[in-house]
């Protein structure tokens, strides 16, 4: 008897995406949350929590590059930058490619993402050892309180806003965003998909308008996340994306992300611009 084992995420109460299972290779429970990675047929290692695809190895260069390039291309000298969640490292490997860091702090909550990410996605987490790294298996929540004026950009790596991360998507979160950054600082958060998490989109995006004086929000193709189209929201101090000097722009060895669509990247579909419109307007 040939047994076939599949992996298949729930994504709505009536969708889900289904992947080819060669096998389980890790499980645990943290105090947060539970941990899972295959070894997938399609996307090599996929790193599941409580349920939920965070990454794989086939496609996560996709969204560690687009959660941060934007806002590091966008400040013209980033020198501390703080991720909140994203124990897998890939965001943080990616702002290690500009050599104006000299400090990247990782606020993560789960150390066990940390060390499973480290054990079986080491090419994700390749950055983590880096000396201008500082771990801190900590509630980003707090460290932003702690942590007034340090910072000229801040990723907001979260989880879907279920258990730990719910407060990351709520506007007291973002105006301590504000107040944790430099006085030209940027902040980018992932804000879910345009399909399935509409009002959430639409209600962060008005928050993060009424926090910070430049707002902006896009999009990419992230081929095992919910829907496969991927929304970003950037807050920014004094720096708008759009009025980058595009000679400037750094041009790194990436796959997804480059100069030349920089600009483009805010040019949205009319169903995700129509998300953007604020409330009573």
């Amino acid at each position: 008897m040939n047994t076939e084992l599949w992996y298949t995420e729930k994504q709505t109460k009536n969708h889900g995406i289904t992947t080819k299972v060669n096998k389980s290779i890790y499980h645990d429970q943290s105090a947060f949350q539970t941990l899972d990675v295959m070894e997938t047929a399609e996307f090599g290692n996929l790193l599941v929590l409580d349920g939920m695809v965070m990454t794989t190895d086939r496609d996560e260069f996709v969204y560690h590059e687009m959660i941060t390039h934007i806002a590091m291309n966008t400040h013209p000298n980033p020198k501390s930058v703080l991720v909140v969640g994203g124990g897998d490292g890939g965001a943080i490997r990616e702002i290690l490619r500009y050599p104006s860091v000299e400090k990247a702090v990782l606020a993560e909550i789960d150390g066990k993402v940390i060390e499973a990410s480290q054990k079986y996605f080491p090419k994700i987490a390749s950055g983590l050892s880096d000396p201008r790294v500082d771990i801190q298996v900590a509630d980003g929540i707090r460290h932003i309180q702690e942590n007034k004026g340090k910072y000229d950009v801040i990723l907001v790596d979260s989880t879907e806003p279920v258990g730990p991360a719910v407060g990351l998507f709520q506007k007291p979160f973002y105006e301590g965003i504000f107040e944790a950054l430099k006085e030209d600082g940027i902040m980018v958060a992932q804000t879910e998909s345009p399909w399935f998490n509409q009002e959430l989109i639409s209600q962060v995006f008005q928050d993060i308008s009424n926090t910070f004086s430049i707002a902006r929000l896009y999009t990419a193709s992230i081929p095992t996340y919910p829907s496969g189209l991927w929304s970003f929201t950037i807050g920014s101090k004094k720096y708008d994306p759009l009025h980058v000097d595009e000679s400037k722009l750094i041009k790194h060895d990436t796959k997804y992300y480059h100069p030349d669509m920089h600009k483009a990247l805010f040019q949205l579909p009319q169903f995700v611009q129509d998300l953007l419109i604020k409330k009573g307007e």
